[in-house]
């Protein structure tokens, strides 16, 4: 069997966990590789991984996209690049439902872009893909032989299919232009410093922290797990061993339901699992099972050497000493995490951002390691930290946002540009930095919005082009932009009559375009479902808490001289903005009918503020006909459908009960 030998190896992704430690493990084995790091350090990346690294003659780090054509071609050629291994990808497949082109962006156009580089430079020997078990889909439940090599190509998530859509670019290159390509399958990975978002670790850390183990569906599902360091191996055989041309599945023959798992976990911790363990919705699509036939693999002398109890205890261990290396991982520990997927990972010493930084090197260039140094010395490690930027300050949401961000501790700056001008919005992002953009800002009209129907270049200025443009630089800058839009674009209708309870889903394309602000609301919500980097919430007749502000419904209608009396959606933003910071953190995005469930009519918000707030206060219905004559525009009534926020928030109050604990409770007078 013929030996490869490499000389100079790219490893992409190798911040990450486990490039990680098939990093460690060939600088730490062979002195006369030089290992060159390619990472973008995304949000499951970390350089303390690499520490044991990091002061090796042999060993450099850059941080770069896979996706940069330029920086790929410049790294092989200047560092005579002849192995490439390619970890680099995103994941995790609760991830890839709720973002799946940035899935497709990262596995299959990154991968593309590497094999591009490969074929022009014509220099690399080795080129060896790093794919998953999950491309062959599921296993039969009664199947006694895994998936073999040759085994057809199944795919049942966004994830596995973008996986299998790159192994076909790597097999395309290897027969047309003769890469030396060898891909990789493996089963599930556990150990040390693999980010939480995956279930052991996941499920170490909640037990560490006394709270329930969450599990998708019944917990049957079916998952074979090999221990980093056996993995790491596998990969250092598979380097000098493999056929060119050929896959080799990594795996284990013993399978472990995911409720074995987290039972055997509640035992490490001395924990009941009957009480510890909390059965959740399931994902979409959950694989019963994946088993596969690693003879292949065992042929060129691997072996798994760590046992499922000692490799258990060893990651336990490793999370009890070291609570803090991910810093901030709420948003990782919930039952269907949705991380925000972005580039500014963590660093070795806390530095906050890179233009701060100042680089350290070995003495010979060839093998220095650039990572960011803080200027004020050694400390704690830092804890990830959001950064808002919010446009619309003097605005009345845009006010509360930067309250609300004040109050919970959240670093933010209120943009300075305007929406329209593009250049002053890739001002504000270059110089903030931000993690998310709220977008606040819009024209509504004062006192209201009739205004807008003698002002109709000003309002597609801010609400179509302004909104789009702003969307359009975040997406450039892979930032999610949570837009405060309106529901006030459908309208009762033949299939959603009012007093029925049937409301206006989130799928549903707008009704109403009566008035000039709901044309254009209803026109750049449509186009923006054509990026999916924003959050659009459908905010409808806001209340709020303050009785004074002039933008409270409550207020306006309190201070008319007649009102008509028809049941609406509404938004108590008490309640729904803290909500809405929430979604941030937990990368949602689509369209979300933001409002509490249910309906008000005018005349019951006023017979609470005649109960909670003046006795006296009397006031005059009039019908939609007698509001006609004195308004320019039609107004929007209707019932929006907010099932699918109550789903994410199961504790949202309907609008009626939030009415009276948000608004008319703190307002009482004795």
């Amino acid at each position: 069997m013929a030996t490869y030998t490499p000389k100079n190896i790219l490893i992409t992704g190798a911040a990450g966990f486990i490039a990680s430690h098939v990093c460690n493990r060939l600088i730490r084995n062979y002195p006369d590789y030089k290992i060159v790091v390619l990472d973008k350090l995304d949000y499951c990346s970390n350089l303390k991984n690499l520490l044991p690294s990091k002061s090796s003659p042999n060993f450099k780090f850059v941080k770069g996209d896979i996706g940069s054509a330029d920086l790929v071609n410049f790294l092989l050629i200047t560092e005579s690049i002849d192995t490439i291994m390619h970890f680099a990808a995103q994941t995790h497949v609760d991830n890839s439902f709720g973002n799946s082109f940035e899935f497709t962006k990262n596995n299959i156009y990154g991968t593309h872009v590497l094999l591009e580089a490969c074929k022009v430079t014509g220099q690399i020997r080795r080129f060896i893909h790093v794919s998953t078990d999950e491309v062959y889909g599921e296993t039969d439940e009664d199947a006694v032989v895994g998936n073999h090599e040759a085994s057809q190509l199944l795919p049942t998530n966004p994830y596995s299919a973008t996986k299998a859509g790159a192994e076909m670019l790597v097999m395309a290159y290897g027969r047309s232009y003769g890469l030396p390509v060898i891909t990789t399958r493996g089963n599930n990975v556990y150990g040390p410093n693999q980010f939480p978002e995956k279930l052991i670790p996941k499920f170490i850390l909640l037990a560490m922290q006394g709270k329930d183990l969450p599990i998708h569906g019944d917990g049957c599902n079916v998952r074979s797990y090999l221990y980093c360091e056996d993995v790491a191996e596998a990969f250092e055989v598979i380097l000098h061993k493999g056929e060119v041309g050929h896959v080799y599945n990594i795996g284990t023959k013993k399978e472990r339901r995911v409720i074995d798992v987290a039972q055997d976990i509640c035992n490490l911790f001395s924990k009941d699992p009957d009480t510890s363990i909390k059965f959740v919705e399931n994902r979409p699509f959950n694989d019963q099972r994946y088993f596969l036939d690693d003879e292949k693999l065992k042929i060129l002398g691997w072996s798994e050497k760590t046992t499922w109890e000692e490799g258990l205890r060893k990651t336990m261990e490793w999370y009890t000493q070291n609570p803090d290396w991910w810093g901030d991982v709420t948003g990782a520990l919930l039952p269907h995490p949705r991380m925000l997927m972005m580039p500014g990972g963590r660093h070795f010493d806390g530095s906050e951002e890179n233009k701060d930084a100042s680089y350290i090197s070995n003495k010979s260039i060839q093998t220095r390691m650039v990572i960011p140094v803080t200027k004020g010395g050694a400390g704690s490690p830092r804890k990830p930290s959001f950064k808002f930027l919010i446009y619309g300050r003097t605005g009345w949401i845009g006010g509360l946002l930067g309250k609300l961000c004040e109050k919970q501790g959240i670093s933010f700056e209120y943009g300075k540009g305007r929406l329209e001008d593009r250049s002053s919005l890739l001002s504000d992002i270059q110089n903030i930095r931000p993690t998310h953009v709220f977008n606040a800002a819009g024209v509504t009209g004062r006192p209201n919005v009739d205004w807008c129907e003698s002002h109709k270049t000003e309002t597609i200025r801010t609400n179509v082009a302004g909104t789009l443009t702003l969307a359009d630089v975040c997406r450039d800058h892979n930032i999610l932009m949570v837009n405060f839009a309106t529901g006030c674009i459908f309208e009762y209708d033949a299939g959603h009559p009012e007093g029925s309870s049937i409301g206006f889903t989130e799928e549903d394309r707008a009704n109403f375009i009566g008035s000039f602000y709901s044309k254009t609301k209803a026109m750049v919500e449509e186009l923006l479902r054509e990026y999916d980097n924003v959050c659009t919430l459908r905010v409808r007749m806001p209340i709020s808490s303050d009785l004074n502000n002039p933008r409270n419904f409550i207020t306006k209608i309190s201070r008319y001289n007649k009102v008509v009396n028809i049941p609406n959606s509404m938004t108590i933003l008490d309640e729904l903005l803290p909500l809405s910071i929430e979604m941030a953190k937990r990368n949602l995005r689509g369209i979300w009918n933001f409002t509490n469930p249910g309906v008000v009519s005018h005349n019951e918000i006023l017979e609470m503020y005649k109960n909670y707030i003046d006795p006296n206060f009397t006031w005059v219905n009039f019908n939609l006909e007698e509001q006609a004559k004195v308004i320019v525009a039609p107004r929007s009534n209707n019932e929006l459908d907010a099932s699918k926020l109550k789903n994410e928030f199961p504790e949202l109050l309907s609008i009626k009960e939030s009415l009276i604990k948000y608004v008319f409770e703190p307002n009482k007078r004795t």
